[in-house]
């Protein structure tokens, strides 16, 4: 009876130390959460102090809204893209560095080191990649006579480049990892029985590596669709949260241009802008004004 009261207590003992952690999801992670969902029935503007309850007025609202369909679609493309090239890439690399080599070795650290940069720094490296003036992409194509691509101004175009960016970065920091880590708890002897029985590379990756990475590939679709989902830097990085318009016109006898950055939504049709002029050969601002196009 001493024992079964004595191991009762210490079972209630070790439900205490769960209180620390539920406090901690509970204040940051729960509360957030509802309380969200109660403001988005009320007018609240996100500053003021005074809001009134509006019922599903902003739900018809963004169901109403064009522009809700296609930000969807978008999410799904850099969550869903995403995921896929890194999937197929991580588990490219992870087979092709997991012999245990210094150049192996050294290129897990090459691939492995973007994800230890802020998103919004690898953004904005990109985005001076594919910029229309004086990046890189739009020298390589003048070398081969062909005309300066604005890349980001064309939305379909935009959205894979960000995936292919998010996919860049995470690869080596994600999935390679995971998949690194399967393949070396499978044990060797699964390989020596096959060599035995005469099966090749190509059957060894499709009947053992495979099934037996099972959950590495569910923990790495996860841990991506999660992080496409959510992606945000590099979009504003990159094109500002919409497509960056760019105009060439002269200014003095200088060529310059012209960047339109969609800033903010003021109404159904309406939207504020910055422009941004840069005139090339000095280098330097001209001028930053914000307008109101439809």
């Amino acid at each position: 009876m001493k024992f079964q009261s004595h191991s009762r207590n210490r079972i209630n003992t070790t439900d205490l130390l769960y209180l620390p952690a539920l406090l901690f999801v509970s204040v940051f992670i729960f509360y957030p959460f509802i309380r969200g969902l109660y403001v988005s029935f009320t007018n609240w503007n996100g500053y003021s102090q005074t809001f009134r309850f509006i019922g599903l007025e902003n739900y018809r609202t963004m169901i109403s809204d064009p522009d809700v369909g296609r930000t969807i679609k978008n999410t799904c493309i850099y969550g869903l893209g995403s995921t896929f090239f890194q999937t197929l890439l991580g588990l490219s690399l992870a087979i092709f560095l997991e012999k245990q080599t210094r150049v192996n070795s050294f290129l897990r650290t090459l691939v492995y080191l973007p994800v230890i940069i802020s998103p919004l720094i690898i953004g904005y490296i990109w985005y001076f990649f594919f910029r229309y003036s004086g990046g890189a992409m739009n020298d390589i194509v003048g070398l081969f006579g062909g005309e300066p691509v604005d890349w980001f101004a064309n939305g379909p175009r935009a959205v894979w480049i960000i995936t292919g960016i998010n996919a860049y970065q995470f690869v080596g920091g994600v999935s390679m990892i995971i998949f690194l880590a399967g393949l070396q708890s499978i044990q060797r002897e699964y390989y020596e029985a096959a060599v035995i029985d005469g099966a090749k590379e190509s059957q060894k990756l499709v009947h053992i590596t495979l099934p037996l990475l099972a959950p590495a590939f569910t923990s790495s679709i996860t841990f991506n669709v999660i992080g496409g989902m959510k992606l945000f830097d590099v979009i504003v990085a990159t094109t500002a949260g919409g497509a960056r318009i760019c105009i060439s016109v002269s200014l003095d006898n200088d060529v310059c241009s012209v960047f339109l950055f969609p800033k903010r939504r003021l109404c159904c049709c309406t939207w504020q802008c910055d422009v941004v002029a840069y005139r090339f050969n000095h280098h330097s601002l001209v001028a930053i004004l914000q307008i109101q196009g439809g």
